[in-house]
């Protein structure tokens, strides 16, 4: 690809993002003096881009009854269970990340070699006249070399998120693990903070309050975050984001 062509498509990046940012700049004069809107509570099933959780599953074993007995063959308790086991249920994840990780590598390697090969009489040099000498070479090779490498990293990162959420259960998979997702929003003036918690849990280790441990989701996927003025000045215009993704320096 030429410089024209590089510099063609970094045009129309250019125009992309100056029509996208324009769009975003409409949509933020809008909500010039007022709070950023919470989303509508809906169907998390009905989004653009769901899909229902797909995992291997033994085969499903069909309830058996003994008879003059109330227990049923895979039932987990007697009397009513007051947690979460179907789908449009609601439990209490309780969110408690407490990550903290430091690392330190270094390495070295370095190599010294040197290649020297030569022969006195190289196809009788020394019996013919002068000017063959000078173009038959005395020394077939010599080469030297030294490379050295030294290299280090270090890791040092601490984090901690503790919190509550309430999720719902979207899906009940064919061995009884339940899908869930539970969105949080909480506007503090002009700025939104945002808290999604999803994954698969084992509905054993839902608590007797119907609350469940981060820890115990399966796949789980958290994000904490949010967006309104304070995100805005905390982010690079987006014609500096499309430089970053167009300059190659």
């Amino acid at each position: 690809m030429n410089s024209t062509s590089v510099l063609r498509h970094a045009v129309l990046l250019t125009l992309a993002a100056t029509s996208l940012g324009g769009c975003a700049a409409l949509d933020r004069f809008k909500n010039i003096g007022q709070a950023p809107a919470l989303s509508a509570v809906d169907n998390p099933t009905a989004r653009p881009g769901y899909k229902p959780v797909q995992m291997p599953m033994p085969e499903a074993q069909p309830a058996s009854y003994n008879p003059n007995s109330l227990w049923r063959n895979g039932s987990r308790a007697f009397f009513k269970d007051q947690r979460a086991h179907q789908v449009g249920d609601i439990l209490t994840v309780q969110v408690n990340i407490t990550d903290k990780a430091n690392i330190a590598n270094e390495t070295q390697r370095s190599r010294d070699t040197k290649e020297d090969s030569g022969i006195t009489d190289f196809l009788g040099s020394k019996t013919v006249k002068t000017p063959a000498t000078a173009v038959l070479p005395g020394r077939i090779l010599t080469a030297d070399s030294t490379s050295s490498s030294d290299g280090k990293g270090s890791v040092n990162r601490s984090e901690a998120l503790q919190t509550n959420v309430a999720g719902v259960v979207t899906q009940v998979l064919p061995n009884g693990n339940l899908v869930i997702e539970g969105r949080q929003e909480i506007r503090v003036n002009f700025e939104i903070r945002e808290l999604i918690v999803a994954g698969i849990v084992r509905p054993e280790d839902i608590q007797s309050d119907n609350t469940i441990d981060s820890t115990k989701i399966a796949q789980a996927r958290i994000a904490y975050g949010g967006r309104g003025q304070i995100t805005d000045v905390q982010q690079p215009r987006y014609g500096q984001q499309v430089m970053d993704v167009i300059l190659p320096f």
